[in-house]
């Protein structure tokens, strides 16, 4: 198995400075300012999905008709098989596209349903449940994942800034690089106050 690598790639311009600024000191991060569709190699892509795996709308639906609507009822059948219904957000899998050149995609809620995620740490829960996905799938698979096709995550229908998407998403990639090798309060602590959010601390705290 190769050097795990992340390619970031989305069509809008001011999402890709935010995301170029955030993982600018990172390894191993390529930025795609384009569409997935023209990207010439990927092991996985990324889906920035909902709860319930209806892949009907945004990047869901340009990944459909990239890859056939036979995955979208691959995913919800693993939905209904594994997380009986309803696959939290927070959580990631890894499930085969039936692409050679592309296949795998890890399905990874942001939202329940489109809603607006502004204040709330969803890309940073989202983001790190599809790493953790990968780092599993490549403990275990005969087929590794070398290569991560990542959209920028929240930013359409979820509202969130480009620079907190950004900025959650790289940290995630940050802590993922970065494992501690004791857990403990000032870990836990230091942690939360590097995300920010979550519970109720969204409705207090500015999201940019």
């Amino acid at each position: 198995m190769g050097e795990l690598k992340l390619v970031l790639v989305d069509p809008i311009t001011r999402l890709c400075e935010a995301l170029k600024a955030a993982f600018d000191q990172l390894p191993n991060v390529t930025l795609v300012n384009g569409r997935f569709e023209e990207l010439p190699k990927y092991d996985c892509m990324v889906s920035a999905a909902n709860s319930f795996g209806l892949m009907d709308g945004g990047v869901d639906a340009a990944i459909t008709r990239f890859f056939g609507a036979g995955l979208m009822e691959k995913v919800q059948a693993h939905i209904l098989a594994v997380y009986l219904g309803e696959q939290p957000v927070g959580t990631s899998f890894i499930i085969e596209t039936g692409n050679a050149k592309h296949p795998f995609l890890a399905h990874t809620p942001t939202m329940r349903v489109p809603m607006e995620i502004a204040h709330t740490d969803n890309v940073y829960l989202a983001m790190s449940a599809m790493l953790r996905a990968v780092f599993h799938h490549n403990r275990r698979a005969e087929k590794p994942i070398n290569i991560i096709a990542c959209p920028g995550l929240g930013t359409a229908t979820g509202n969130v800034p480009f620079r907190e998407a950004a900025r959650q998403m790289a940290l995630a990639y940050r802590n993922f690089l970065n494992p501690p090798a004791y857990l403990d309060w000032r870990l836990a602590d230091a942690r939360q106050l590097e995300i920010r959010f979550g519970g109720d601390m969204g409705l207090h705290l500015p999201t940019d």
